[in-house]
């Protein structure tokens, strides 16, 4: 096998064709689609982890460490009950979204406070929720957002919800921990340029005062601020999601196109890097492997959650695709060279709506275009 194949699609399964005319292993294997039924791939995948092995090693030795985890995630998926049916395939590669996290109620509150409280920017014009708006999907609608500077931000804005469960934070995964990315969040210049202004503020507010010296036994910081934060950002998870219920055992919740999205979802590799409780958000990638995807920079990323994507629109780290099936399309091509068919697409995509959860009782939804607070 070469370490390239073209891909098509032919009556909706997956096809490749290797040097010579000779079929190519791709993801779906050899293992394919059989009397109605989903398979992941079998042992003959390896063959396709080893192709996207020497993809990701395309990188500079600092990325080696990366292709590694990949790879070990491939060999997992691919080597997982060979001709597993979808429900049973699913339940190799995602496990449901974990409850909850606790955490001191008092901080908690006042991370919520926090929260909503534009003192935290520099010109006191932006709150956390100016960009992240909790009552829709917990980003915007927006490509890019601006921050405090009124510079564009660098990145499209992902959603705050579930974030918790990623194993690195921003789409460079630079960040090893929530509590430094929102210190981070609040001190850089270009997002809410703070630094010890809010801090600051917070002093001189008599019941926020008392509050911090309760708490940390002392005067309000910009290390107080963040770790308060991250304590209410904790807790942004989303409930009920249909995939959590169908993977609890409910084979009601699915609906049969989003079956057969789930089948196809895990038969043509997506799964590969988007798995787990959160379906990705824990390896990072090599972007555009195969074939461009959006803006050049950064070369690898983390690999971005999918839950509540289908409300979480545009898509992408440059914000540049407004479709979820487009989207599927272009990550289809550009991570695995595969040309997933229109139907293929939208089976996947109404398979990911099953994937938006709950807060606080509300079925989260897309946000509004020029949405402030």
């Amino acid at each position: 096998m070469t370490g390239r194949f073209r891909a098509g699609v032919r009556d909706g399964r997956a096809t490749s064709t290797g040097q010579g005319g000779r079929p190519a292993i791709c993801a779906q294997g050899r293992h394919g689609r059989r009397a109605g039924k989903a398979a992941m791939p079998g042992h003959s995948g390896t063959a396709r982890v080893l192709t996207s092995f020497r993809a990701c090693l395309a990188g500079s030795p600092a990325t080696w460490t990366c292709a590694l985890i990949f790879c070990a995630v491939l060999v997992r998926i691919c080597v997982a009950q060979p001709q597993a049916s979808a429900g049973q395939g699913s339940q190799a590669a995602f496990s449901p979204l974990p409850a909850r996290p606790h955490g001191d109620p008092a901080k908690i509150a006042l991370g919520r406070m926090l929260f909503f409280d534009r003192r935290i920017s520099r010109s006191q014009k932006l709150s956390c929720a100016s960009c992240h708006d909790l009552d829709t999907n917990g980003a915007s609608a927006a490509a890019m957002d601006r921050g405090d500077s009124g510079r564009a931000t660098a990145w499209n804005t992902p959603t705050l919800f579930n974030s918790v469960h990623n194993f690195r934070f921003g789409w460079k995964g630079s960040t090893r921990s929530l509590r430094a990315f929102t210190l981070q969040a609040l001190t850089t210049d270009h997002l809410m340029g703070g630094k010890d202004l809010a801090a600051r503020r917070f002093a001189a507010d008599p019941d926020m005062l008392r509050r911090f010296r309760k708490l940390y036994g002392s005067l309000p910081s910009d290390g107080a601020v963040a770790d308060a934060l991250t304590a209410f950002i904790g807790t942004l998870v989303t409930v009920d999601a249909p995939f959590d219920r169908w993977l609890g055992g409910d084979r009601t919740a699915l609906s049969p196109r989003q079956q057969r999205g789930l089948n196809r979802f895990n038969v043509l590799g997506c799964a590969s890097c988007h798995q787990g409780a959160n379906l990705g958000g824990n390896i990072f990638q090599r972007r555009g492997i195969f074939h461009p995807l959006g803006k050049p920079d950064p070369r690898y990323l983390r690999v971005p959650s999918l839950r509540n994507v289908a409300v979480t629109p545009p898509y992408f780290h440059d914000g540049s695709v407004a479709s979820l099936p487009e989207a599927v399309r272009q990550m289809g091509r550009a991570q695995l060279d595969l040309a997933i068919s229109d139907r293929d697409a939208a089976d996947i995509a109404a398979f990911l709506t099953a994937l938006t959860g709950r807060y606080e009782g509300t079925r989260l939804r897309r946000a509004a275009p020029g949405h402030a607070r």
